[in-house]
């Protein structure tokens, strides 16, 4: 296995880049952080794309290999790496971990005006209302499906999958305005969540590229 080490390239306020982060601190990975900044479109550079045709973010260079998309490279963390499991060895929590997840990834994130594609493609002024509304309906759903599944986190009492997928979005809740106050099960479990290492070292505000007005 190579001994170099990894290389995220991230942006301070991505949600799949902060997935990636909390991953790699909760793994304990040390890595070296290159900021791309999307609102300067760094990620359309043609350097960039070289590396990620996509020009999206994150990207990891870990093993030889660059790897994208943040769902594939925390399993990939997570198969190869020892220390915390973020994947629960019971099928079915697996199941519910995954179903967590993607309930964010697929159904929440992509559609959010957060996203800069989106952003562009409905203009910013509906960018409050149009994030207001997707991240409401999503969370709508997924506070049902936590009544059933949290423990502590949102899969019992370990930290898994679908928590590096939650604490992102609810930091995207906030920045729109969500009203919390309708969703106390995710509320609790991000609270709880917050409160860990992992998700302190990761967090937007502490990040390389993160503006000094931002910052904790």
């Amino acid at each position: 296995m190579a001994s170099s080490k990894p290389i995220l390239h991230s942006y301070f306020r991505s949600s799949c880049s902060w997935r990636v982060r909390a991953a790699l601190a909760l793994k304990g990975i040390d890595y070296e952080y290159r900021a791309v900044n999307l609102l300067k479109t760094d990620q359309l550079s043609d350097a960039y794309t070289a590396l990620n045709p996509q020009g999206q973010v994150p990207s990891l260079q870990i093993d030889g290999v660059l790897m994208t998309q943040s769902l594939p490279i925390i399993e990939y963390l997570d198969e190869t790496r020892d220390g915390v499991s973020i994947l629960p060895k019971d099928p079915l929590q697996r199941y519910s971990t995954r179903r967590l997840a993607e309930i964010i990834n697929a159904g929440i994130q992509p559609l959010q005006v957060q996203n800069l594609s989106m952003l562009k493609f409905v203009g910013p002024e509906r960018k409050m209302e149009l994030g207001n509304s997707v991240i409401t309906k999503g969370f709508k759903a997924l506070e049902k499906i936590l009544e059933t599944t949290s423990g502590k986190y949102c899969v019992g009492d370990e930290v898994t999958l679908a928590d590096l997928f939650l604490v992102p979005q609810v930091y995207n809740a906030n920045r729109f305005n969500v009203d919390m106050k309708e969703f106390p099960t995710i509320s609790r479990v991000n609270d709880a969540l917050s409160t860990l290492e992992a998700f302190k070292v990761s967090h937007p505000h502490v990040q390389p590229d993160c503006p000094e007005d931002l910052r904790q």
